[in-house]
């Protein structure tokens, strides 16, 4: 069962125990545009217990909020997708007070499609549908809103931003997303509520920006967040970037702002959320460490700023929260984005532990893009390219020829040698000089007894 097919099955379920349903928010925006929507919500006048009651156990019922009418609705056959294949079927409400700034202090249940909407965000996802004769009601606006490009937060602005002000972010990515423009009173209110965005938690920042960046618009999207003053609240690292100037034999594009912009512009939707906040950070250690010609005698320099920038992607992955995983493939990402020029002269060995980064084609992505963003030259891409297809991956990732017991085999007892050892080993492989287990054992029955416990 697909999705859509889901939400229709639930809606039909509803209808026929006396119920009222429909289809909701960004499915009907996203019908309405011809896209495909990503899920499906039902709103419905329908309790959460009653739902409860007509879906099991024919389908699992998760209570994701019960007391704000909120339920989910899980196919147990599953889908084609490897996630469960779920529904959120909520009950009109509307909602007294935002003491949090996220969650309504109060929840009265109603019995209209009218005054529910009256507690969503923007005009566009206001919207409903009957599944059954693809009737719309818009009771905002909406309809007008989507012909005309224009994102519009329901009613007061400034009220709809104090209920979430994640919805400050989400104004500036479906306004990106949609190359839609934010209407002026609903750009005001976000200028003027832009520092309350430090009120949102750090996990619900992060996805939002994620999205931003993994949309296919994180350039406009960063543009927007700068001119609706969120960017030096969110992220005051990036904002930093702008007028920080750059040698124009390298950068002719302009400053480190216009620079990441540039790169910005080219993630398609979809790409590695990893590799967007890559691009995003690579070069955050530039304003820190902006040396100016004449200060330096030649040319601006910017130097230690990977090091430096590494550091501060760091404390910025932390600060909003990322995995341990996600933060070390970001770091790894600024760490290693200037060694792609020293390729062509990599010793065998240092090229092809260069090459077995994890998730490498990330770093050979964001060499790319940093190229193609700047002087345009993409010789040591190619040539990574060239030789990652001409080697066999046995090369680029040996199995090891010797391992600890085999030195305690050889008479040598446990100490701070074996790892020198076997890094010496290691090298040797790596540069051709040593192919087989024997020639290993020669090897290291050569090195300099320094390497050796006595």
């Amino acid at each position: 069962m697909e999705a859509r097919a889901l939400a229709e099955r639930i809606c039909r379920t509803l209808k026929a125990a006396g119920h009222q349903a429909y289809f909701v928010g960004g499915c009907v925006r996203d019908i309405l545009l011809g896209r495909e929507p990503a899920d499906y919500d039902v709103a419905t006048d329908a309790k959460p217990d009653r739902v409860r009651e007509l879906f099991s156990p024919s389908f699992a019922v998760l209570e994701v909020g019960a007391k704000f009418g909120v339920m989910l609705v899980v196919d147990p056959e599953g889908s084609e997708q490897e996630a469960p294949l779920t529904v959120e079927v909520a009950t009109f409400r509307s909602d007294v007070g935002y003491s949090d700034g996220r969650h309504p202090d109060n929840v009265v249940f109603s019995k209209t499609a009218q005054e529910d909407v009256k507690r969503r965000d923007f005009t566009i996802n206001a919207l409903l549908m009957d599944p059954e004769t693809n009737e719309v009601l818009d009771f905002v606006g909406g309809r007008e809103d989507l012909k005309a490009g224009i994102i519009r937060a329901i009613g007061n602005p400034e009220e709809r931003f104090r209920e979430d002000k994640l919805r400050l972010v989400r104004a500036v990515r479906f306004a990106a997303r949609l190359h839609y423009a934010i209407e002026a009173k609903t750009f005001h209110a976000i200028q003027k509520l832009a520092p309350e965005v430090k009120q949102v938690s750090a996990e619900r920042l992060r996805d939002e920006l994620t999205k931003l960046l993994t949309e296919g618009a994180a350039r406009r999207g960063f543009e927007l967040l700068d001119e609706t003053k969120l960017l030096p609240e969110i992220l005051p690292e990036i904002a930093r970037m702008k007028g920080v100037e750059q040698p124009p034999q390298y950068h002719p594009e302009g400053d480190v702002w216009i620079h990441t912009l540039l790169m910005l512009e080219k993630l398609p939707a979809g790409c590695p959320a990893t590799l967007a906040w890559g691009v995003l950070l690579h070069d955050v250690g530039k304003p820190a460490t902006f040396r100016p010609a004449s200060q330096t005698g030649d040319r601006i320099r910017f130097d230690g700023h990977v090091e430096v920038g590494v550091r501060m992607t760091e404390e910025i992955c932390r600060r909003l929260r990322f995995s341990n995983e996600d933060t070390a493939q970001v770091a790894a990402l600024v760490a290693n984005h200037m060694k792609f020029k020293d390729v062509p002269n990599m010793k065998a060995s240092t090229l092809k532990r260069f090459a077995r980064l994890n998730r490498f084609d990330e770093h050979l992505e964001l060499h790319r893009l940093d190229c193609l963003s700047s002087h345009r030259k993409l010789d040591n891409y190619d040539f990574v390219q060239r030789y990652i297809r001409e080697t066999p991956a046995e090369q680029i990732r040996p199995a090891r020829l010797l391992t600890g017991d085999d030195l305690l085999e050889m008479g040598f007892r446990p100490g701070p040698s074996f790892k020198q050892m076997l890094d010496a080993v290691e090298e040797a492989q790596l540069n051709d000089l040593i192919r087989t287990r024997e020639e290993a054992v020669e090897f290291v029955k050569s090195l300099p007894s320094k390497n050796k416990l006595n």
